[in-house]
């Protein structure tokens, strides 16, 4: 029986859906950050000031240059699991924001190539920090009726920073000096001491608090996440809950070590660290990094390549905002696997219209990229951000999404580093080649990744068909030959099961039957 705590006492104005929608904005302001600082390069490596102060680097030194922050990213996402464990989740998030900060003035005051390495790798421990955290506690303190739609808010804010990076580096462009470069790269500063003085005033995370036992504290953000009353019968559900999870977990004796995560958990995992990784080969960072490089090799030349990059970046923010409404209606499958097929097409068409090279060539393909850049950003932009943290337990969510997030910026790194190689070695070819990716990240969606649309997080375990798995483990001894004894996470993947270990027969699904949803752990349970 779990007992309920007397609140701490609280000083909070902000109660309910204001509290909730508060910390969502600010806690964006992380996603923000990197954002920006993922297009702020894309605008200047071309302009002629920065050229010249750089002494007009080689395609291999721009790579570098755009790409090393994605190493100081890994290193510190790897590590962020075991941070957000220790410090909390809100102290990960200021500790973030600090050196993000501390790396964007060394970039904003570089004296030439190495200090600007130093500096993006500096930004980069920063932006690990931020885009592992940022998920986790977006994710633990949203309601699951709402929980998909505030992550799809929150990439937003990730595309909202890369369109402004863009424009500021449009209307700087106009500066005949090297601050042409520099006010961009010292705009980063601001945001970030802005994000650092915001994670101050946020409550932790409530499912945070009840792991490392302040329950009182976790009670108290869940009451006012829940309209301010102690008595409110929601708050006292939620605790309960996420308690009695808790005690489950620790009464099971097993170590929240990397090792038991991978043992126990390993395809959790594995499509965590899929969906993070197929977002980056399905090219997004092609056209992110170096979208001004792409419209010049389409025929746009100078200003005007940041210009039409300026233009494609308010297109794609627009292109966010229909999974807001979208995500916890129709599901995280139909929206990945449409958005999919879309990718791979104008992709290759990318490619098709750069081979023939007509003169409609730079009119098209402006086109085809901002068809690209919007399916991009209604599935496989804000989706990999949502669905890792949704379906790790909380004794392994930091370390599970540290893992996914670390993967996005090896393949980050991976792409940013080869892509001015590849766009002068195979040049058209490119793009088809990220649109393969596409149809392959298609494949995996349909086969193996379950809906986890309105889903409570502590109840993923039904989704992965866990709860059968245990119960089947138990009784191994005497149902040997029992039909039930088959059902592990690998098939519940694949088909239906049902809380009581049997399973339903899956439904043969037709081209038009692969956008209906699966069933939620709420459907399983009836």
């Amino acid at each position: 029986m779990v007992n309920v705590p007397d609140p701490t006492p609280s000083s909070r104005k902000l109660v309910g859906q204001p509290l909730l929608i508060s910390i969502s904005i600010f806690a964006s302001l992380g996603v923000f950050l990197f954002g920006y600082d993922q297009g702020v390069m894309s605008g200047i490596i071309t302009g002629p000031h920065f050229r010249k102060y750089f002494g007009n680097p080689d395609a291999v030194s721009i790579g570098t240059m755009v790409a090393v922050l994605e190493v100081g990213a890994f290193i510190t996402s790897a590590a962020a699991g075991r941070i957000g464990d220790i410090v909390g989740r809100k102290g990960t998030l200021f500790i973030g924001a600090i050196i993000f900060t501390v790396g964007g003035a060394i970039q904003t005051l570089t004296a030439g190539f190495w200090t600007m390495i130093v500096g993006r790798v500096i930004s980069g421990f920063g932006v690990g920090l931020l885009s592992t955290i940022v998920p986790i506690y977006q994710s633990e303190i949203s309601p699951p009726n709402h929980r998909g739609s505030l992550a799809c808010i929150e990439f937003t804010m990730n595309i909202a920073g890369y369109s402004s990076s863009v424009w500021m580096d449009y209307f700087c462009s106009f500066l005949n000096s090297d601050l042409s470069w520099r006010i961009p790269l010292f705009v980063q500063c601001i945001i970030g001491a802005i994000l650092a003085a915001g994670a101050l005033m946020m409550p932790e995370s409530p499912r945070w608090c009840i792991d490392t036992d302040k329950d009182a504290e976790g009670f108290r953000v869940l009451v006012d996440l829940n309209g301010g009353d102690p008595q409110n019968p929601t708050a006292i559900a939620e605790f309960k809950e996420i308690k009695d999870r808790v005690m489950e977990e620790r009464a099971s004796g097993v170590a929240r070590s990397y090792y038991e995560m991978w043992k126990r958990y390993k395809r959790r995992v594995l499509l965590a660290m899929s969906s993070q990784a197929f977002a980056q080969l399905n090219g997004i960072n092609v056209i992110s990094y170096y979208a001004p490089r792409v419209f010049e090799e389409a025929g746009w030349i100078g200003r005007d390549a940041i210009l039409m990059t300026g233009i494609n970046s308010l297109i794609y923010i627009l292109s966010t905002i229909p999974p807001w409404y979208l995500v916890d209606r129709w599901g995280r499958r139909p929206i990945l696997l449409s958005g999919a097929v879309i990718m791979a097409i104008s992709l290759t068409a990318t490619g098709w219209w750069m081979y023939i090279d007509v003169p409609r060539t730079p009119n098209a393909v402006v086109i085809c990229v901002i068809i690209y850049n919007a399916a991009f950003g209604y599935s496989w932009g804000p989706l990999p951000w949502l669905y890792p943290p949704e379906i790790m337990p909380l004794t392994i969510r930091a370390k599970g999404v540290s893992l996914s997030t670390s993967t996005n910026w090896a393949f980050n790194f991976l792409v940013g580093e080869v892509t001015p190689e590849l766009q002068e070695v195979i040049t058209w070819r490119l793009y088809p080649m990220h649109g393969f990716f596409c149809a392959c990240s298609f494949i995996l969606v349909y086969f193996l990744y379950p809906e986890t649309k309105g889903v409570p997080l502590e109840e993923m375990d039904l989704v992965f068909g866990e709860d059968e798995r245990e119960e089947r483990e138990e009784n191994a001894d005497d149902d040997e030959d029992n039909e039930v004894d088959g059902i592990d996470e690998t098939t519940s993947l694949l088909s239906t099961a049902t809380p009581n270990g049997s399973r339903k027969r899956p439904h043969k699904k037709g081209w038009f039957g692969i956008f209906k949803r699966r069933p939620t752990a709420g459907e399983l349970r009836t």
